[in-house]
């Protein structure tokens, strides 16, 4: 997420908006709704021009407290389920912004492709995430397609993932874990029992392969940021309305791979994956 916030301001200093020109303030909720949405009054208390709100819970609390200053979010799946906007086409409402839904039937073949004997497949998420139920909607009518049974493994919160994590051990043959905000900020437990379990784990973005997850097939967030930014600037500058101003996704993917986590998961990845792969990480 961190990579679409820079990309935000990157495309804004492209456009001459840097130094005093423009004043940032970034504050960061950690995953805590009462905290986003204390953060937002403050900025909506400040009367700040713009909002940018990353990720779904962050963009809920924000547009909890204004449906008055214009609200753009990034890295959020679905806006609609969400609650954050009436349609992609036509938001309706002071938000509007770009969704970061990721191919996840892509990402599931790319584990069948990895290790084609897969049959049952954990999946790691926080059902009070709506991002996270549309991800695994997806997934359960891509499971169908690709004979896989999906092992639902629910989180209530970072300080569980671990214990849900180790739950899956002996039950699934692989985990996945989808752009969910809540297993993703503890990463790092669910690669601890993927590695000691011998497990592949399957990411949903490219960060939480960098930080030791198998693979993905990705949207860039950077590049995502930029097109957030891009939009922001039509508010600030050109003065569109945000209800009027359709929901913006991301065309392009990345086949990333990560071979030091292959090693120590005990997966063999094929060499005409490694070879088309867009990314790799020794």
């Amino acid at each position: 997420l961190d990579a679409a916030r820079r990309g935000f301001v990157d495309e804004f200093a492209a456009q001459g908006y840097h130094g005093a020109k423009v004043i940032y303030d970034f504050q960061n909720a950690q995953g805590d709704f009462a905290t986003a949405q204390a953060i937002a009054e403050k900025f909506v208390n400040a009367s700040v021009d713009l909002i940018l709100a990353i990720a779904t819970p962050t963009a809920q609390a924000t547009a909890n407290v204004t449906s008055k200053i214009p609200i753009v979010v990034t890295a959020v799946t679905d806006p609609v389920a969400a609650e954050l906007v009436e349609s992609i086409e036509r938001p309706g409402t002071n938000v509007t912004g770009t969704s970061d839904l990721t191919p996840v039937q892509q990402q599931l073949e790319l584990l069948k492709d990895i290790q084609p004997n897969t049959k049952r497949v954990g999946v790691l998420y926080n059902p009070g995430e709506a991002n996270s139920l549309v991800q695994l909607d997806i997934a359960k009518a891509a499971a169908k397609d690709l004979q896989l049974v999906l092992v639902e493994a629910p989180v209530s919160n970072s300080s569980s993932v671990y214990q849900s994590a180790q739950a899956l051990i002996g039950r699934v043959d692989a985990i996945y874990v989808p752009t969910d905000n809540t297993v993703v900020s503890a990463m790092e437990s669910v690669i601890m029992v993927a590695e000691s379990a011998k497990l592949p784990l399957m990411v949903g973005e490219t960060d939480s392969v960098a930080r030791g997850g198998l693979a993905t097939v990705s949207i860039d967030y950077y590049q995502l940021g930029r097109q957030t930014g891009r939009m922001a600037l039509e508010i600030l500058e050109d003065g569109k309305d945000p209800a009027a101003m359709p929901i913006q996704y991301l065309d392009e993917v990345s086949l990333v791979l990560n071979l030091g986590a292959a090693e120590r998961m005990g997966v063999n990845l094929p060499s005409e994956l490694v070879d088309r792969a867009d990314v790799v990480i020794e």
